[in-house]
């Protein structure tokens, strides 16, 4: 009889039975918690206090904020094009940008949280998102507007990873697997506010500000954050926290920038020799970087991305998975953005409500793996990538037979079933990865598997994001057939990572 994966019941927010917790006393008010170890086999709440329903809708807006803002500049892009007259290389760097800096301080964040105090640096890092995004939303360029939004990268890096570390801190037993779904689901509903919410924000046209008003809406919602995080969400540390590897980030830095960078800019510079000579240094980079690992690790150091956790199957297996599967979701939002406005000119609201089915049918799938994965184990990812290409394929159906009057209700069909692909996908990946990583390096797990995911999506915009930028100008392919060509290598390349899922630990 089959029965139920572990990794399965840890994409549900499941886990080893822990300490019951206290019964909360009232709204914003936290009671003592029996000592609880957390995944790393330490235990990483000094402050033995709960965390009450309110502190949990405080840290999640340092989720919400983060992943609206990552899907919510994808339907501004071509009005920022147009007002700012940005080269398509760095259009693509106002997102890649973000990512980048995101990837790369992600770990980073969260090892300074467990060293100084998770409140103090998520309350840190929302005040600086706010700020950022108040630069954001005044850049008077598109250098500026590049900066800020590596600056607002690097605020998410320190403010997201506290939220995880807040709720296995100061919550237990049922109380805890509420609020991971809670924390899930508000991912989901990011999503959808992103593409929904911005394309009314840009189409609005509020004051005559155009896209701004996408990142400045953020400011007042950052200010009432960081005023209920210092009231509401109690402060928890590790008691025995690893130090930030130095070298390794910025190895890690270093080869992640000399490839990225020339990627976006060197199409739309000629390819000067600069970009050819930063591009060769990437391999070189990497090589360091491992080495630096695989040495700090050998003496007993606590490295960036532990080199043993590779030779774990569920990771080594599940980090090939990711890599093809994020790419192709971050270069799908981008190019699919400005396919629909600059190709057909259709308005940044109409965009977003195309986009909408696809971020409903994902909200849908998500919440519904955990069923699934009961049942059929890792044939749910298979499925899902099967059902993405489906959805791909109906999508580029429709685009070539409506272009260059994209509908939305023709085109919803095609989008639902793509997002419920993705979701199917996406949701139970983590838990899969995660599956067979000792108990002890299960935070250090998490923290490489979402830097994968960052670096990715950045990776997708770059490379997808460049062809179709290089094919899709009048007199050559056109942006229909550019943006078909990029969806048909997105089936491929769904199709591989339904290839890729079979291998994926078996369910027993």
């Amino acid at each position: 009889m089959t029965s139920r994966p572990d990794w399965a019941a840890r994409a549900n927010g499941g886990g080893e039975p822990s300490a019951v917790a206290g019964r909360h006393a009232g709204a914003g008010l936290a009671e003592p918690l029996p000592r609880d170890r957390g995944l790393d086999g330490r235990y990483p709440d000094s402050s033995g206090l709960a965390l009450s329903t309110l502190g949990l809708v405080t840290v999640l807006i340092g989720v919400f904020l983060p992943m609206t803002d990552f899907f919510i500049v994808n339907v501004a892009l071509p009005t920022i094009d147009r007002d700012l007259h940005a080269p398509a290389g760095m259009l693509q760097l106002v997102v890649a940008g973000y990512a980048i800096a995101y990837a790369l301080l992600l770990v980073v964040g969260g090892r300074l949280g467990d060293a100084v105090g998770r409140k103090r640096l998520f309350i840190a890092g929302m005040a600086a998102f706010t700020v950022t995004s108040l630069a954001c939303g005044v850049a008077p360029g598109i250098n500026a507007l590049v900066g800020a939004r590596a600056l607002q990268g690097a605020a998410s890096a320190m403010m997201l990873p506290q939220v995880l570390s807040t709720i296995q801190a100061t919550r237990t037993g049922p109380a805890r697997a509420r609020a991971l779904g809670a924390y899930g689901a508000t991912g989901g509903i990011a999503v959808v506010v992103g593409q929904l919410f911005g394309g009314l924000l840009v189409s609005a046209d509020i004051a005559g500000m155009g896209w701004r008003p996408i990142f400045l809406v953020n400011v007042p919602v950052g200010i009432v954050g960081v005023v209920m995080a210092s009231r509401l969400v109690p402060d928890s540390r590790s008691e025995d926290p690893a130090p930030v590897d130095r070298r390794g980030t910025l190895l890690l830095g270093w080869a992640m920038l000399a490839l990225l960078i020339p990627l976006t800019e060197g199409r739309s510079l000629g390819w000067p020799l600069w970009t050819l000579a930063l591009l060769a240094t990437a391999p070189l980079a990497a090589i360091a970087f491992v080495r630096a690992e695989r040495g700090l690790e050998d003496r007993g150091g606590v490295p960036l991305v532990p080199m043993s956790l590779l030779r774990v199957h569920s990771m080594r297996r599940g980090l090939l998975l990711a890599v093809p599967f994020f790419t192709g979701f971050g270069g799908f939002m981008f190019v699919i953005a400005l396919t629909l406005q600059e190709g057909s000119g259709i308005s940044a609201v109409d965009a977003g409500l195309i986009l909408v089915p696809m971020a409903l049918g994902f909200l849908v799938a998500s919440l519904s793996t955990a069923r699934l994965l009961a049942r059929f184990g890792r044939r749910t990812l298979t499925a899902g990538a099967l059902i993405q290409s489906a959805g791909l394929l109906a999508i580029i159906g429709e685009l070539t037979r409506t272009w260059p009057h994209p509908d939305v209700l023709w085109l919803a069909p095609g989008m639902l079933v793509a997002g419920v692909g993705q979701g199917l996908i996406m949701s139970p990946l983590f838990g899969a990865v995660l599956s067979e990583v000792p108990p002890r390096k299960a935070g250090v797990g998490s923290g490489v598997l979402a830097t994968t995911q960052q670096s990715s999506l950045a990776l997708g915009v770059a490379t997808l994001g460049s062809l179709y930028l290089t094919t899709a100008p009048a007199g050559e392919l056109g942006p229909a057939a550019a943006a078909s060509v990029v969806l048909g290598i997105l089936v491929l390349n769904a199709l591989a990572v339904a290839g890729m899922t079979r291998r994926m630990p078996a369910t027993t």
